[in-house]
């Protein structure tokens, strides 16, 4: 059954139930018309009882009509008198029930009535202890109810074929519109973007797949275009060190060179080597990302500690660059957080302030709006204003033209941390200067 074609099987499901319907109905049809026919030959035999039971009790019984007979029986079962003969048709137990009122019972086929089986009314006779049995032939009841058995099989089938057609017919124009979507989910590929499926013009459950098919391909066309992207940038800032690093190499083999100059080769090397270094670092935190299994470790944090630990890095480099750098914490208590990330991201805000800033340079955490607020502050020129939308978006950099040695991913990190801790970051201008921050909740999310 499940190897069938959706289509056959709605079909076939369709014609089982319209099966049970024409069959129920058939049987609703065969049980009144035999009460139907049973309650006016009990009107028949209420009438003929009645004829007989006020006559005379010396008149012997009439010959009844055709089909129909009366027979007078004794309190013990004895035959009294009788239309058709001698042999006794009703049993014992039903002159029993008429004791207390009519009783109605039918009779197997007897010689009397041709073989026929009979319906038989036994009441007691008024005034005398005798009870009247009056019946008739249930043959012409039993030819109607035949009849329309023969009429049923005829026109059952009938209907059930042409319902099943009809079901048959009706599923392929529901399938249609599906049919056709698949179809064109056959032609879409990543080579020819901007295809989507058709939707049909019913609001219905099937347009109502195909929006929401239609919706999935526009971000996986999305998500595609920016693992494309991705993969060109990486390309790109991986192919500049690693130049770099070549030449060097090869400036330094084409003659022979002073210690000096091979100290100094092979120093510009090592630079290129842990700017590749951290580059992959970078590429691999964000590829975790992409897949939810960046891992964080939350743990009670001193702000002051984690402050300090990254103030400490960069101390001799913003001394070296004649600027100030200095730690502020406003918290009371510990905050929520992965040590190694958080000192991760607010590295890679300090780098960039120190890298792009200007003057002082200053690491914050204060409370904000139920949440901790970790922050980086320059006095720079601030960000682009057209910038700022898309800061934190991977490899974007402020002056496109200036690579300044940076991949522009230091503030996509940044984001990926702040929402690995169920937080955001956020960038804004100050009147003097930027600030970038990291809001993290006070409690640990699931």
């Amino acid at each position: 059954m499940r190897r069938m074609p959706i289509r056959l099987r709605l079909a076939l499901t369709f014609a089982a139930a319209m099966a049970v319907v024409l069959g129920a109905v058939g049987a609703v049809l065969y049980i009144r018309l035999e009460e139907t026919l049973n309650d006016n030959l009990d009107g028949t035999l209420r009438v003929r009882t009645a004829t007989l039971a006020a006559a005379s009790p010396d008149i012997p019984l009439p010959r009844s009509p055709e089909e129909e007979f009366a027979q007078i029986y004794a309190p013990d079962g004895t035959l009294e008198g009788s239309s058709v003969g001698p042999n006794p048709l009703v049993p014992s137990s039903a002159i029993e029930r008429a004791r207390s009122g009519e009783a109605f019972v039918e009779s197997r086929p007897a010689r009397a009535l041709d073989g026929e089986p009979a319906r038989i009314l036994v009441t007691r006779l008024p005034g005398r202890n005798a009870y009247l049995a009056v019946g008739a032939s249930l043959e012409d009841r039993n030819e109607a109810l035949a009849g329309l058995v023969r009429q049923l099989l005829v026109v059952g089938p009938l209907a059930l074929l042409l319902s099943s057609l009809a079901g048959y017919l009706l599923a392929g124009a529901a399938l249609r519109p599906v049919d056709r979507m698949r179809r064109r989910a056959a032609e879409i590929s990543t080579d020819r973007p901007g295809q989507r499926l058709p939707l049909p013009e019913s609001r219905d459950e099937v347009r109502r797949l195909g929006e929401t098919l239609n919706a999935m391909l526009s971000r996986l066309e999305a998500s595609f275009a920016r693992e494309r992207q991705f993969v060109s940038d990486a390309s790109h800032e991986l192919r500049t060190p690693l130049a770099l690093l070549q030449a060097e190499l090869d400036l330094a083999l084409r003659r022979p060179r002073s210690r000096e100059e091979l100290e100094q080769a092979i120093r510009s090397a090592g630079d290129e080597v842990s700017r590749l270094t951290r580059l992959a670092e970078d590429l691999l935190v964000l590829a975790r990302a992409d897949e939810g299994a960046l891992p964080v470790n939350v743990t009670m944090l001193s702000p002051d500690e984690l402050l300090g630990s990254v103030a400490r890095r960069f101390e001799a480099r913003a001394l070296q660059e004649g600027r100030v750098l200095s730690v502020d914490s406003q918290l009371e208590g510990p905050l929520l957080g992965d040590r190694l990330r958080l000192e991760q991201a607010l590295g890679n805000l300090v780098d960039n302030a120190l890298r792009h800033g200007r003057g002082a340079v200053r690491l914050a955490a204060a409370p904000e709006n139920g949440r901790v607020e970790l922050r980086v502050e320059d006095e720079g020129p601030g960000f682009p204003p057209e910038y700022l939308p898309r800061a934190f978006e991977r490899f974007s950099r402020a002056d496109e033209a200036r690579g300044g040695g940076a991949a522009g991913l230091g503030l996509a990190i940044v984001d990926v941390v702040a929402r690995a801790h169920g937080g955001e970051a956020k960038a804004v201008n100050l009147a003097r200067g930027a600030v970038v921050s990291l809001l993290l909740p006070t409690q640990r999310t699931a």
